[in-house]
């Protein structure tokens, strides 16, 4: 999806409009964004999505509807699309994937996917010793996104994972974690792209870096996309990165115990 950070208006006092921040067109491109629109789509992302996504169309309407009101261009209770044409926050299958659809007056302002664990159910125990482990399944990333410099999406994914193998609140010194974030900022600063460390670099030998391994559940694979979404400005995983091996690792596991 395509759209700025808002800005403060400047000494013309003109409001923030959603042709400024989102990609639509028509009347609703010269509407400024209230309050109370981005309320609404606060609690449609909530009501969908359980929570607000961080760079979501919610996080910028209330960042515009912010600028907005401190500058006297909009009234707090001001709503130009949310009381008639309204917002949407859609959830759909996509490919097995889950495609994410937020629109506003019937124009989409944000889609992207990520890996379906939904429909997977986290059994009481995990005994099979045919289940994938956390970190099967991160070398299972290495091999199928082989190529892939690592970003800051990538680290929180790795590090997300790391926790839940460990069931440890910090990183490992000396882990696949903290490999993963030095790689990351390396990486940032690394212009040429055969120089950038790539995620078959630090997740090849995953299994024997992680100082505990558990197998892959439901709740793991959320986890590890969660953080992997969060941190990716398009707010997706990458194709056979690590959110969506998790994720296909938890569905196999489960699949395994019926």
């Amino acid at each position: 999806m395509s759209r700025e950070q808002p800005q403060r208006p400047g000494a013309s006092q003109e409001p923030i409009k959603y042709g400024d921040v989102f990609n639509v067109t028509g009347e609703l491109a010269s509407k400024p964004i209230g309050p109370k629109d981005a309320a609404a789509m606060q609690s449609a992302e909530n009501k969908i999505l359980g929570e607000t996504p961080k760079g979501g169309a919610a996080a910028v309407m209330q960042s515009a509807a912010i600028a907005n009101e401190r500058a006297g261009v909009v009234s707090h209770n001001q709503a130009d699309v949310a009381g008639d044409q309204g917002v949407a926050v859609i959830k759909s299958d996509a490919d097995g994937d889950v495609m994410i659809t937020e629109a506003v007056a019937g124009q989409i302002v944000g889609q992207y996917r990520q890996p379906d664990v939904s429909a997977v159910t986290t059994p009481a125990m995990l005994v099979d010793p045919g289940s994938i482990t956390i970190g099967e399944a991160l070398e299972a990333a290495a091999i199928s996104a082989a190529d892939k410099p690592i970003d800051q999406s990538d680290a929180a994914a790795i590090q997300a994972a790391e926790m839940r193998a460990t069931g440890s609140s910090e990183i490992t010194p000396g882990g696949i974690a903290s490999e993963a974030q030095s790689a990351a900022t390396r990486n940032a600063r690394t212009q040429r792209f055969e120089d950038q460390a790539t995620l078959s670099d630090v997740l090849s030998d995953a299994t024997a870096m992680l100082p505990k391994d558990k197998a892959v559940t439901r709740e793991d694979a959320e986890r590890v996309v969660a953080a992997e979404v969060r941190n990716n400005p398009r707010m997706s995983t990458t194709p056979g990165g690590v959110g969506a091996a998790m994720a296909a690792a938890a569905k196999r596991n489960q699949n395994s115990t019926i």
